[in-house]
Parts: structure tokens; sequence; C-alpha cells
């Protein structure tokens, strides 16, 4: 015997097989009016609707002969077609027990005969009816049973395949973004969330492009921590990486938005300056070598620890190559660390180093 558990349960389950296709409250489509149109053609019926019973009501995909989209369910014959198998019919309403009362019926629009096939989910779920009602009491010819039913797993189909669809376009969706994350994590360093070496030289060819192709100038800085290895070997590689992550924050903070900042490797970081020339450049880097003295890297120690970086700059221009480049910043970033470290060297001959 059914309990009322069990009938809230197989409910629940229904109501979940109808949710899985999207269907309710969306706009009326050309392949559901003419389904509706073909049956109420073919059952010779003035009224012909496409339903699914939701939680509370009864809502119309398709409909002709009638001017609503949806039905309170307690005056819904179609709540009752699909506990039936098959092919419901109601030859008369007015000698039905169930719906003699039925306002449609007692009232406006007087509704006498209806014949409702099944919309039934691919594992057995009634979802709602392709129905044909009429104003008089009638029947359907076998003939038209059989094009009712038929009409109505042509509905069932074409859900089938809507669903279909929009699963495939959310699992195309799904592997979009999954591109995205790996593309990211490929191009990312892992410790800091900056660009990695090979993302930034990708980076690095598109500004020169650009530049070449009439962009203004940039400049690109090699920033090195001095003296980290004294860092990993008094406060231990967690603290290390710590520094690592809050000296790329710092950097950050000095930077534009169009600005691009990578992890070189390391402790090395390189820092690519759109439509920036080499002295404005050393402003920026002046800035960091402020922000760096005024605040510790670290102040949860006994001893808060400040750092120091040596920042060499060199200037890209129209005539630039690449890995050339890449040699004389590094060839810089060297002579700042010779020359002291916590210094700043331009490729420009005549400037002298910015010391703290």
């Amino acid at each position: 015997m059914t309990t009322p558990k069990d009938a809230l349960d197989v409910e629940a389950l229904r109501l979940a097989a109808l949710a899985d296709y999207h269907i309710l409250d969306t706009p009326r489509e050309a392949p559901f009016d003419d389904i509706v149109e073909v049956a109420s053609i073919i059952c010779n019926a003035p009224v012909a609707v496409i339903n699914f019973i939701d939680r509370d009501r009864q809502w119309f995909k398709a409909v002709k002969g009638l001017s609503v989209r949806e039905t309170p369910l307690d005056i819904s014959i179609c709540s009752h077609a699909i506990m039936q198998p098959g092919l419901f019919v109601v030859p008369d309403t007015t000698q039905d027990e169930r719906f003699s009362s039925n306002p449609l019926v007692k009232g406006d629009p007087f509704l006498r005969f209806y014949a409702g096939a099944l919309l039934e989910s691919h594992d057995g779920h009634p979802l709602g009816t392709l129905c044909v009602l009429d104003y008089q009491p009638r029947d359907l010819e076998p003939q038209q049973r059989f094009a009712l039913q038929a009409l109505a797993n042509q509905v069932m189909a074409h859900l089938a395949l809507m669903r279909s669809h929009q699963q495939q376009k959310r699992l195309i969706s799904e592997l979009e973004n999954a591109r995205r994350k790996m593309a990211n994590l490929a191009a990312t360093d892992a410790l800091t969330g900056l660009l990695n070496r090979r993302a930034f030289e990708r980076r690095l060819r598109s500004t020169l492009a650009l530049i070449k192709r009439g962009d203004r100038p940039a400049a690109l800085l090699m920033i090195d921590i001095d003296n980290f290895k004294q860092i990993n070997d008094t406060h231990g590689h967690p603290m290390g990486d710590k520094v690592i992550k809050r000296f790329a924050q710092r950097c950050l903070s000095i930077v534009r938005q169009a600005d691009v900042l990578a992890r070189w490797g390391g402790e090395e970081f390189i820092l690519l300056m759109p439509s920036t020339t080499a002295g404005e450049a050393h402003q920026a880097a002046k800035r960091l070598r402020q922000l760096l003295a005024e605040k510790p890297m670290l102040a949860d120690i006994t001893e808060p620890l400040y750092v120091t970086a040596s920042i060499g700059i060199c200037a890209l221009g129209d005539t630039s190559d690449l890995q050339e480049r890449l040699r004389v910043v590094d060839q810089l970033l060297y002579q700042a660390k010779e020359q002291g470290r916590d210094c700043i060297v331009l490729e420009d001959p005549l400037s002298t180093p910015e010391r703290a």
C-alpha cells in the first residue's frame, strides 16, 4: 500500500524530473505551437494545449483556443490525466463526478470533452499532457487517438533534444572554463600569483611588436631581493616564501594597471612598463625602495625584517630585440648588486647608481 510519505517522495521525484527539462516559464516556441495546431486539426478540436503540471499550477507551453498560459492546479483536468497511463479521455465532463463541478465545465468556457496524451520523462515520470478539448460531448476515432499519442511522443522527443542541447552548452562552457583555468595556471607563478617567465616573455613580445608599429617606447625593470639566501638560512624557507609573496605585493602597489609584473625566478622579478621612459621607470623604482625602507617585510618576528632590492632599468624601442634587451637589463641588475646592492642602475651611461 502506498503511504502519504511514499506519495510525497514520488511527487518530489516527478517535480525534479520536470525541473530537469528547464521548460517552465519559457517563451512560446514555434515547434510546440505547430504541434498543438496539428493536434487541433487532426482531432477536429477547437482547443489544444501542451501543458506541464507544476507543484501548484498547470502551465501551458503552447495553447490554441484559450487566452491563458496557466491555471490553478485544483481546476486542472490534466492533473488527473497524468495519474493515468497512455491516453486519458473524458467524453462528457458533466457526466464525470471528478469534473462536473469544475468551474471550467460549469462556467465559461463550458468544456465538455477532454482527451489528453501523457507526456512522460525517459525514466517514467508524468510531466503533463498534450490535450485537446471541445465544447460538445464527443469521442476520438482510433486514428485520432493514435495521432494524439504520436504527437505527444514528438513533444517529448523535442524536449529531450532541447535538454541535450542545453547540457551540451553547459559542457562546452565548463570545458572552456577549465581550459581558461589551465591556461591561467600554465601562465601563473604558483607562489605569488604573478605571471611566470614564459607568460611574461609572450607579453613582452606583444609589447615590442606594438612599439615597432608605432606605440610609445616602454621600460623594462629587473628587480632582485637582496641577500635572500640569508633570509632563508636565518628564518627558514616558509618565511622566505612569505617574503617573496609580500615583496610581490609591494611591487604591485607601486605599479599601474597597464604595467606587467612577473616572477622571473627565485627572488628575481621583472616589470614591463608600457608607454614609459627609463626616467619615469626610475621614479617608480625609487618609490619601491622608499616603501621597502619604510615598512618591514616581516613584522611578526622577534626583530622586524626589512629587505632591500637591486634594480636594473633599460628602455624598449622600435629597434629593440627581445633577447638582447633581457641580457641588458640582467647586466644592469648585476651592476647594481656589484655596486653594493640596494641601488638602481639605468642603461643610460651618464646616470649614476641611486643608493639608499
